[in-house]
């Protein structure tokens, strides 16, 4: 085969490209609306309590991760039976959209959705995320080729990561810095009469995230192709794929190493998943922030995700990934200690000057204190190696699976994601509610870590020595 048809082959056609888009639109709402922005702004300004906030936002987390455990399993093992996708990806797109743009009407003052209302919707947004992405990921292939299938994947991640930070930087610049910093390219004022005393900048991510999602899903709904009709009826589908969902996890056995490892990482990734989900939540709350410097915070944090996929790949070639694994979970485990010794008068614990402005380091925009400073490089550490855990953990998974069943065994690798969903959300809600503070809910995360980083040492890589 001659290099250019070898090239034209392995390039990405006009459908993986619309798939790696619509990929890419539903991560601007994770970062904006569930992680730094909209979520501390309904913990520590609609219900005004960060302690009670995060009580009730696990709370929430939790009713979603019951539907999502019930649900994802028997739907991801009914996909191939139940035909075509895109009319159920029509549909829950068609009910997205409007909830993420209601999300406006969170008022601070009550006038508008009330604190229940706001919930459900965030939780109905979880939910229908959730089970979408599994029938967009089921037309990978379809869309991109098995040969480029690879591309259209990475491809949706880099779109995710831009589309996120070029929302976190315009909202930034747009609206919360205006009035702030007399910077050449940032407007005197908020545009299009955004009013920072009403809470908008943090409101207006919701609409933002919708408008985003549109103009991802139009190249996706227009080229990607779909999958054949079948004449299976969906509850006769529903039923057969939870009798293939006993069959899947029955090939675990006979494959210790895969079944310890698949055990290990359902309580570790859930672990990993929550200190992503609580990191502004928390940070809102104890370290008393606005929506500017969550704005930046979640920039921050972005970018070293990134730099924390790239990383990943060195620690799994010099040390192997179960290796990579245990380093990657340790520094996340460390790095959440301590930043539960943090706060606007005190540093990792001990380090403490109660007078407000002995901290003060600068007099910039955002962090002028040195436990804000200290807070953030916690927090750069913790994204770089949760981000790093998801790629090594992928790379193990490969190596404790039998090479012939491999589409099996990440089958189960997939759907075990979705079954402990529930779990840290759990801890969370308990521990905020038992210690009355948000720490003594983030402390509990540390207990997932553990169980899961010891019970990969029950975990033989192959090739190694026991």
């Amino acid at each position: 085969m001659t290099a250019d048809a070898s090239s034209r082959q392995h390039s990405l056609p006009r459908a993986g490209l619309a798939w790696a888009i619509y990929e890419g639109g539903r991560t601007p709402y994770v970062i904006l609306v569930m992680i730094y922005v909209f979520t501390p702004y309904v913990v520590t300004t609609m219900i005004g309590d960060p302690v009670r906030g995060q009580e009730i936002v696990s709370r929430w987390s939790q009713y979603a991760g019951w539907i999502i455990m019930l649900a994802a399993p028997v739907i991801g093992t009914s996909i191939d039976r139940i035909g075509r996708r895109k009319p159920a990806l029509m549909a829950m797109f068609l009910l997205l959209v409007p909830l993420m743009a209601s999300l406006w009407w969170a008022r601070a003052d009550g006038t508008g959705l009330s604190v229940q209302t706001t919930m459900v919707i965030l939780t109905a947004n979880v939910i229908l995320l959730t089970l979408s992405e599994l029938l967009h990921n089921s037309l990978l292939v379809r869309a991109a080729g098995r040969e480029s299938a690879h591309i259209a994947s990475s491809l949706g991640l880099s779109f995710g990561a831009f589309f996120a930070l070029s929302a976190l930087v315009l909202v930034a610049l747009a609206f919360a810095l205006p009035g702030k910093v007399d910077w050449s390219f940032v407007p005197a004022r908020p545009l299009f009469g955004v009013d920072v005393a009403l809470h908008q900048p943090e409101r207006i991510v919701g609409p933002i995230a919708a408008v985003i999602l549109i103009l991802c899903a139009i190249p996706f709904f227009a080229f990607a192709p779909d999958a054949a009709p079948t004449k299976t009826s969906l509850p006769a589908a529903l039923r057969s794929g939870a009798t293939d969902l006993v069959k899947l996890v029955a090939t675990l056995r006979g494959h210790r190493e895969a079944a310890t490892f698949l055990l290990s990482r359902m309580f570790f990734y859930d672990g990993m998943n929550a200190i992503v989900i609580y990191m502004g939540v928390f940070a809102g709350g104890v370290m008393r922030w606005g929506a500017l410097e969550m704005l930046i915070y979640g920039v921050l944090l972005t970018l070293f995700a990134v730099i924390g996929g790239l990383m990943a790949s060195r620690l799994d070639a010099r040390y192997g990934p179960k290796r990579a694994l245990q380093i990657e979970i340790g520094m996340t485990f460390l790095g959440l200690i301590a930043e539960l010794g943090m706060s606007p008068d005190r540093i990792l614990y001990w380090w403490i000057r109660p007078s407000p402005g002995a901290w003060r380091v600068w007099e910039g925009p955002v962090f002028r204190s040195l436990p804000e400073l200290v807070f953030v490089v916690i927090g750069l550490f913790i994204a770089a190696f949760v981000t790093a855990h998801y790629a090594s953990s992928r790379t193990m998974m490969t190596r404790v699976s039998p090479p012939d069943r491999m589409g099996s065994f990440f089958g189960i690798y997939a759907l075990s994601g979705t079954a402990t969903s529930w779990l840290a959300p759990t801890f969370v809600t308990l521990g905020t509610a038992y210690f009355h503070s948000q720490q003594g809910g983030l402390a509990t995360l540390t207990l997932l870590l553990a169980v899961g980083l010891v019970g990969l040492t029950f975990v033989r890589e192959p090739g190694t020595r026991k």
